[in-house]
């Protein structure tokens, strides 16, 4: 045998007790519970400064000693990548559809809000802002109202009219979709009734309430207070105060009265060992009492806007807003000239490229203040807006009914700038409107909305804008900028062309997919859509 054979040998042969010596360690893993999140950042972060496993570190930490942790680490010297580990659980109630879509414009969120299309949302309820006294023309009729009182008659109008077709869709939807025999009547009728409500939501106005929870980090819920407490709206600024608000006091416990109640069974036992029992199980836990207090509203993102809309009215001036396709795939373009383009943007109502000729045509010392415009008001401690997330290999203006842009909404990882809600765009009508004899309704509800609209915005005010949005329904137009890499396109053509969806943003999705594949046709065979031309069985969407 050779030595070096024999040397082998050795080796392989050596008792297990020998080999282990050299093993790598066993690796632990645990899922972690009933820790509060700051103090659960607090023992992750110390990964990275101690040696300690988190168990031990989990003993060793006190709220005290975390808060101090966060005060220096977090606020002092900038770790702010600390805030991440901390994630908060929020419910908001009884707010506006208005205000959820600004709730939830965040890239890092996870949330879900009550859907339009398996809820009856005539029972909701609706915001009103806050309007003055002043008088305006009331639509058709002659004798002038206030505010206020045209408001809550035009919203009035469109629950009910959404009533009515909610019920109307319903009739028209089962007599043309017989119910097989093998489906029972309640799937039956609960699936025919979702497929109403796809319909009915396009009456549903900006202002009808809504719920929804979010679970998100510190880091990401201390920039989304401060966004909200920046925000046109007042009612958004006053969810900013709320959400600050409810991380920083007691949170609910869920348990707490069973707690309760074992308390005093403890008590009636040992009034000292009750004592101890209800310090320990029924203390107050604040979610992010550390990591939130110091959201206030960002002067950066204030100043910013109101200098870009002054610049976005003087560049457009009066220009008539040019027609566009629903999905325009946009040209490259430099780098410079596609910042100063998205700055404006989202400050008026006109399509990309119309924007981008001015653009162009102002020249480029223009330009360049545009984007210094941009960048003027920053702190040592904002990031830059949104617009200035630019690069992206495909960019979609996309003009949607709202209700459809929801839904697209909910896609993270792409780059969305959208612009505000208006009437200016028109607004989109079903298909099955015509067939089920509700078209005219439809159309006559739509216009007197408008006209309504129309007359809240131009009322004295410093919110009127933005008071008047509340009244839009979900089926007038948003335009919204959508920018992505190749894969995002991938996945929301072939997500959402599929047959379940609704047909708003199917349609949406499916021409996204044929921008795509005429211009780079040798990649269109890798997307994998639903046609969206092919009739759907109703029963099965």
């Amino acid at each position: 045998m050779l030595r070096s054979e024999m040397l082998m040998s050795e080796v392989v042969n050596k008792p297990d007790s020998v080999t282990s010596r050299s093993a790598d360690p066993s690796v632990e893993i645990y899922a972690v519970y009933g820790v509060e999140p700051e103090i659960q950042a607090y023992a992750m972060a110390k990964y990275s400064r101690s040696a300690l496993s988190m168990k031990e570190s989990l003993k060793e930490i006190s709220r005290q000693k975390a808060e101090k942790f966060l005060n220096t680490f977090y606020f002092q010297y900038g770790h702010r990548s600390i805030a991440d580990l901390a994630h908060v659980a929020l419910a908001i109630e009884k707010l506006s559809i208005l205000a959820a879509i600004a709730v939830a414009d965040e890239q890092r969120w996870d949330g879900q809000e009550r859907s339009t299309r398996y809820q009856d949302f005539r029972k909701s309820g609706y915001f009103t802002p806050g309007f003055g006294e002043d008088l305006v023309e009331a639509g058709d009729s002659p004798v002038p109202m206030s505010a206020r009182e045209l408001y809550r008659r035009t919203i009035e109008e469109l629950f009910a009219e959404y009533e009515s077709l909610s019920g109307a869709m319903s009739g028209y939807l089962a007599s043309i979709t017989p119910k097989p025999a093998e489906m029972a009547q309640d799937a039956y009728d609960r699936t025919l009734r979702a497929r109403a409500f796809d319909i009915s939501r396009y009456l549903l106005p900006l202002a009808t309430n809504t719920s929804m929870g979010e679970i998100v980090n510190a880091r990401t819920l201390e920039s989304q207070v401060s966004r909200l407490l920046s925000h046109t709206h007042k009612e958004v600024r006053n969810l900013g105060k709320l959400l600050k608000q409810a991380a920083t006091s007691p949170a609910y416990n869920v348990n707490e009265e069973s707690l309760r109640e074992m308390v005093t069974e403890i008590r009636q036992l040992s009034p000292e060992l009750g004592a101890r029992a209800e310090e320990e199980l029924l203390r107050e836990v604040r979610a992010a009492p550390t990591l939130v207090k110091y959201a206030d509203p960002n002067n950066y993102e204030i100043e910013t806007r109101r200098e870009l809309r002054q610049v976005a009215g003087e560049l457009m001036g009066n220009l008539p807003i040019a027609p566009a396709e629903t999905v325009d795939l946009l040209d490259d373009e430099p780098l410079e000239v596609e910042l100063a383009t998205t700055l404006v943007y989202q400050h008026c109502h006109y399509p990309y490229r119309q924007i981008r000729e001015a653009v162009q045509a102002a020249g480029e010392p223009i330009r360049r203040e545009i984007v210094d415009l941009g960048l003027r008001h920053r702190g040592s401690h904002d990031e830059l807006l949104r617009p200035f997330c630019a690069g992206q290999q495909f960019r979609f203006d996309i003009l949607m009914d709202i209700g459809g842009f929801r839904d697209m909404h909910r896609h993270r990882r792409c780059i969305q700038i959208g612009q505000e809600f208006t009437t200016q765009h028109g607004y989109d009508a079903p298909g099955e409107l015509e067939p089920a004899g509700a078209r005219l309704s439809y159309d006559a509800v739509m216009r007197r909305t408008t006209r309504a609209v129309e007359d809240l915005w131009r009322r004295d005010g410093a919110e009127a804008s933005a008071n008047s949005q509340y009244a839009i329904p979900l089926g007038f137009r948003k335009r919204t900028l959508f920018k992505m890499d190749f894969a995002e396109v991938v996945y929301i053509s072939e997500l959402r062309t599929g047959p379940a969806g609704h047909f708003s943003y199917r349609n949406v999705a499916y021409a996204m997919y044929e921008a795509v594949a005429k211009k780079y046709p040798a990649l269109a065979k890798y997307l994998r859509v639903h046609d969206v031309r092919v009739p759907v069985d109703l029963l099965k969407r």
